[in-house]
């Protein structure tokens, strides 16, 4: 099976964004020399412990620092942003690390809907034209003598990825024959059967002839059952005190995550959750394995917020490891 990473640039305080910009820069190296297939980051915007909010700039980074590792967007959020803005930028990326760029687009604001606000050149952002944002994007990438031109021209026709966790993600990437990226750390409450929809109508397209479809979630991958419920359990509550207003912009250590009183909202925000892939190596192969057979899915991308750097190095290479 394929295995692939998605980076947050997650920061454990506001104070360590830098820090938390070039760790992801460093956990690019290292995914690629585990042979990882890809590694895209995320978009996310007025989050103190989320740093990467322009995927864009980080990937020019990733990508001077890996050689052959492909490198995406998971994603460009993109009723933001002028499609034509996008082809531009990502052309440039192609031109710096020729067959070697994923471009993920997603609806979603990746934000609060006062950031959005801001984020919008207009005050208003552009959710609604959504599905022809991504055709007119398609558009600016892959027609030959598009208007205005799009330069410099990317040397090839560079993928361009679908993300969603809904429905509608699945039956627009399927008319416009995309590739898919089901973001099941994101609704873990998403139907099993979204991929087999997704695939079942799909519209080959020049560029893709024939449906191809990632699944995204959490994975917690440590030598002992214990040590990955552990580090699980540390997301889980930094995840609850967030939503809740109580993180203040820092994050729980392991150590304060394990001596943490857990009540009833702690209890059923970690039981909503839903299917995540956690325990040993061969612990989380079965369960990564089965939930890729019960989403139809072609590939697994793993997202592995943990609190020290260190945890997420030897988790993927416990992955990586697993499936080798």
């Amino acid at each position: 099976m394929k295995l692939s990473v998605l980076d947050q640039s997650l920061a454990r305080s506001a104070s360590q964004a830098a820090t938390a910009l070039h760790e992801t820069i460093e956990m690019a190296g290292w995914c690629e020399q585990l042979g990882y297939e890809r590694f895209w980051v995320s978009e996310h915007h007025a989050f103190s412990a989320v740093a990467g909010s322009a995927p864009e700039v980080l990937l020019a980074a990733i990508g001077a620092a890996t050689d052959s590792i492909r490198i995406g967007s998971g994603g460009i959020m993109l009723p933001h942003y002028s499609a034509y803005k996008v082809a531009e930028v990502f052309s440039v990326l192609a031109n710096l690390y020729p067959g070697r760029v994923d471009l993920g687009v997603g609806r979603a604001p990746g934000a609060d809907m006062s950031t959005a606000v801001a984020l919008a050149t207009d005050g208003r952002p552009k959710f609604e034209q959504f599905p022809q944002l991504v055709a007119k994007l398609s558009e600016y990438l892959w027609q030959e003598h598009s208007s205005p031109v799009v330069s410099p021209r990317a040397p090839e026709h560079i993928p361009l990825w679908m993300l969603g966790s809904s429905q509608d993600s699945a039956v627009l990437a399927a008319q416009q024959g995309l590739p898919y990226n089901l973001g099941l750390f994101i609704n873990p409450q998403a139907d099993s059967r979204l991929i087999s929809l997704y695939k079942s109508r799909f519209q080959a397209s020049a560029l893709q002839p024939k449906p191809h479809a990632i699944l995204t979630t959490s994975v917690f991958c440590a030598d002992t059952q214990e040590q990955a419920n552990a580090l699980q359990l540390t997301y889980d509550l930094n995840l609850f005190r967030f939503f809740s207003g109580q993180s203040n912009g820092v994050s729980l250590t392991p150590q304060e995550a394990l001596n943490y009183r857990v009540g009833p909202s702690e209890q059923a925000f970690i039981a909503s959750q839903g299917s995540r892939a956690a325990g040993t190596p061969m612990q989380v192969r079965d369960q990564l394995e089965h939930l890729a057979e019960l989403y139809a899915a072609d590939e697994i991308m793993a997202v592995t917020n943990m609190y020290y750097f260190e945890d997420r190095k030897r988790s993927f290479t416990l992955l990586k490891q697993a499936f080798a």
